[in-house]
Formats: structure tokens, sequence, C-alpha cells
């Protein structure tokens, strides 16, 4: 009840009892006994109003701050559902205080077309007391809000499962449809937004970094590539996972370098890599097709694209995906990296459409950074034959050269590099969305990434390839909204 309400209840009441006094002045039936008994009503009156008055400007202070909390609480939500459900939340747990006051309350939510304004209304009851000898029952008090929500900057990365198992059914297709709705999403009709970055991470057992980063590896590294041992070619850009924990880690590579892929020439003449014959001659294939592709590259597909302003750029590097059936899976290596895309100790590193100041500082205002990750399997290595090494090269080369004798125990260190992984960037104030996809992820694989998320409701599991344009298209949703949250 506004002051004007109150205003005119208390004109109401006075009206009434200075009527009541006047019907007493005119009676005839005694002298003093009414105007006595008018004016102990018109003092009962006065201070009863006093009293529901005063219980009605506590309501309605309360029933503002609750509906402001609310405000607040609905203005950090990253659904429309969740703004109604936080915003009740907050009021019903705010209003409680003056409970043993209000007989009912009430609370509206109504969010415009963009979902940047929420304006809140609501209302309370409460029972009248002694103004009930002057007919009012109840007196009813409002508030209102109106919570603008700020556009919030962000810094996202999406990591992408592009490992062989993706060409089946459809779901690279699928994946790069659902990846591309949500970039449209969280974009809009612009081809940039203020303040919002994308990169992507395609990986496979290993990732492309870009050929334009030599300056990031070993020394060793680079000897390999001034001697020519990548001729007729050229390094590529993949790399091999770092040593002593450094794998798991965002260390920049002026502090720790990185060694460049290099898969060797595998001597046998049937062997799937025998890319140098027995005369020096060499063979170079250089093609996502196991059956086909030879050389130190073999099993380098696409590279990282860091992050960028153009929505346009972003789409094209998702649409360049393809499936790469070498060497397994290895999601540790491709959430780390995404990791270091958004790592302020990488700022000014990546180059190219870059800006030299991204990834930005952690404590940068208004400013979000978010990870994507999708699998479509489970972490896991090719089996392959002793003479290799006992599987196929990956970003920690084969398993006998990391030190397992067979692909399951080699399989156990990856989930446990994943789940460290994971602790590391959720501890570094990054927003984790972990999605699984199809139906190999198995149950371990499943809560390890349910696990990874940084909320529960931040995994998803998508066992169909409309289930998970449905996924994507939540999360756009969501980002969208974790932009326009004040």
């Amino acid at each position: 009840m506004g002051v004007g309400m109150m205003k005119k209840s208390i004109r109401y009441l006075l009206q009434r009892a200075l009527q009541f006094k006047r019907s007493l002045w005119k009676s005839e039936e005694g002298s003093l006994l009414p105007l006595v008994a008018g004016s102990m009503i018109m003092l009962t009156g006065v201070a009863g109003l006093s009293i529901d008055g005063s219980r009605a400007f506590l309501v309605k202070d309360v029933l503002q701050k609750s509906l402001d909390s609310a405000g607040l609480a609905a203005g950090h939500a990253l659904s429309i559902d969740d703004m109604t459900n936080d915003a009740q939340e907050f009021f019903d747990a705010n209003i409680a205080a003056v409970q043993d006051l209000v007989s009912d309350s009430n609370m509206t939510i109504t969010v415009n077309d963009d979902n940047s304004i929420i304006t809140m209304t609501a209302t309370a009851t409460i029972q009248a007391s002694f103004t009930q000898i002057f007919g009012l029952s109840e007196i009813t008090v409002s508030a209102n809000t109106e919570i603008t929500r700020e556009t919030r900057g962000m810094e996202l990365v999406i990591v992408m499962d592009n490992t062989g198992s993706m060409a089946s059914s459809g779901k690279i297709g699928a994946a790069k449809e659902a990846a591309e709705l949500l970039v449209e999403t969280v974009y809009g009709d612009d081809d940039t937004a203020e303040n919002l970055w994308v990169g992507v991470v395609p990986y496979v057992a290993h990732v492309n970094v870009g050929k334009t980063h030599e300056s990031w590896l070993t020394t060793a590294g680079k000897a390999k590539i001034d001697n020519g041992d990548y001729l007729p070619t050229e390094w590529k850009g993949c790399v091999f996972a770092r040593d002593d924990g450094e794998d798991m880690t965002d260390t920049p590579p002026g502090d720790e370098p990185i060694e460049p892929w290099f898969w060797d020439d595998e001597v046998s003449a049937s062997a799937s890599n025998n890319w140098i014959d027995g005369s020096g001659n060499k063979t170079i294939v250089e093609s996502n097709s196991r059956y086909y592709a030879k050389g130190p590259n073999r099993g380098c597909g696409q590279k990282i694209l860091p992050l960028v302003a153009s929505k346009e750029t972003v789409l094209d590097s998702i649409d360049e995906m393809a499936a790469w059936s070498f060497g397994g899976t290895a999601s540790p290596v491709g959430l780390v990296w995404g990791w270091r895309v958004l790592s302020p100790r990488w700022q000014g590193l990546w180059g190219g459409e870059t800006p030299a100041e991204l990834p930005l500082a952690h404590d940068t205002p208004y400013m979000d950074k978010v990870l994507i990750i999708l699998t479509d399997g489970v972490n896991q290595f090719i089996s392959r034959s002793s003479s290799l090494g006992g599987s196929d090269y990956t970003a920690y080369r084969t398993i006998a050269q990391w030190g397992y004798s067979n692909v399951t125990t080699a399989r156990n260190a990856l989930d446990d590099k994943f789940d460290d992984i994971c602790s590391n960037i959720k501890d570094d104030d990054i927003i984790i969305y972990a999605i699984t996809f199809g139906g190999s992820p198995d149950a371990s694989t499943q809560n390890a990434f349910e696990n990874c998320a940084t909320k529960v409701v931040y995994y998803f599991h998508a066992p169909s390839n409309q289930e998970l344009q449905d996924v994507f298209d939540t999360i756009g949703m969501q980002l969208s909204n974790l932009r326009l949250s004040k």
C-alpha cells in the first residue's frame, strides 16, 4: 500500500468516526455518555489505525526487499525457467519474515522479448485488527521492481571430438550443425558482438596448434624441422603432450616448450605408416583416411581456432571439421588445450586474428570464461602390434613409450588425467559444460563428464543426433542469458 492509499484509509476512518460522533451528539437519550463513548471510539480508531498502519508499512518494506532480492536472483539466471524458479525461491524465503502478519502473498515476473528487462510485481494481504470496526477487514500492500540485465563479456571455447567414430551415423554432421546453431544463438544477427570472442578446439588423440607456432617448440623439436626430417612435407602443427604433469596445466610454452608431432616410419612394408622405403624414398599422403595416410604428420587434423571476434570465422572452423580415424580418443588433451585457449597465461601468444590482449585476465569486470567439451566415445588407444609399441601414436606417443603394457591400463591413466584437468580448470574460475553423445560413452565416461561440469545441470547426455541439437540449443540460450546477467 502506497502513501496515497494510506492517506485515503486514514481519511476514510476519520470520516466514519466523525459521522458516528455526530450521531451521538444528536442523540437525546443522554448527555455525557454519548460524548464519552464517541470520544473513546475515535481514540480506539486512531490507535487501531496506527497499529494496523505500522504493520502495513512493515510488510510493505519486507515485500519490497523480498522482491528486490528475487529480481537480482532472476537477473543472474541462465534460462527463463531458472529466472522464475530462482526468483520465487528468494521471494518466499524473504517474505517469510512477516508470515505471521501476511495472510496471502503473490509475485509475478515478466521478461521482454530479448530477455534483457525483467519486470516484477508483488502483493501481500494483511488481516486488519482494530480497523475492522470501521469496515476495513483487509489491507493490501504492493511493490514492483525492474531489472535491466547488463551485457557481459564472454570468452567461449568449443572443444569437439573429431575422432573416427564421429563419421558413423551422421554424428559429425549433427555435431557441426548443433555447434553452429549455438554460435548463431550467442551472436545473434551480427558478425561480431560486444566483448564476445569464441574459439574452437578439434581433438582426436592429440591436437593441432598450428604450424605458425614453431616458437613454442623445444630446441630438439625445432631442430627436427630445420634438419628437414619432415621433407618433402612440413610440420603441420600437431604436438605431443608434455611430461612431468605439465600435460595437465596451463603453463605457457615459454616456460615448458612442446615437442612437435612426428609419427616415425614403420619399417615393415606391410605397416600402415611405412613412408620411407629401403632406398630412402618417401611417400607422403596427408589425408584423414586411415587406410591411405602416410608420413610424419599422419593423423594430424584440423588446427585449433583461438579466440576470435568474427562469427563467420568460427562457423567456417566448425564447418571444416572432419572425422580423423587415428590413435583413438584422448579427451584430456582436447580439454587442456581448451583451457590454454582461455588462460590469461597465454595472453598474446596465439597471434592471427586473436587480439594481443586476449585471453583477458580473470579479474576483468563483467567477463566470463566458458568451455564446452563434447565426446561421442571413451578415452581409448587403438591397439596395434607390439612392434609399433602396442598402439597407434597419440599425444602420449605409443602406450609402450608412455610406460604401459596394455590399452586398458593406459585408458585408466587418461581417465585420471581428465578428472585432474577438470578440477584444475574449475579452480581457474572457468565455467565448464560437458556433453556425452551417442551410445558409445559408457557409465564411467558419463560420470566423469558430469563431474567435470561446473554444475550438475551443465552436464548433458544426448543419445541421438536430434537430442544433441536440443542440448546445444539449451546451452546457447543459457549462454545468451549469461551474457545478459547482471
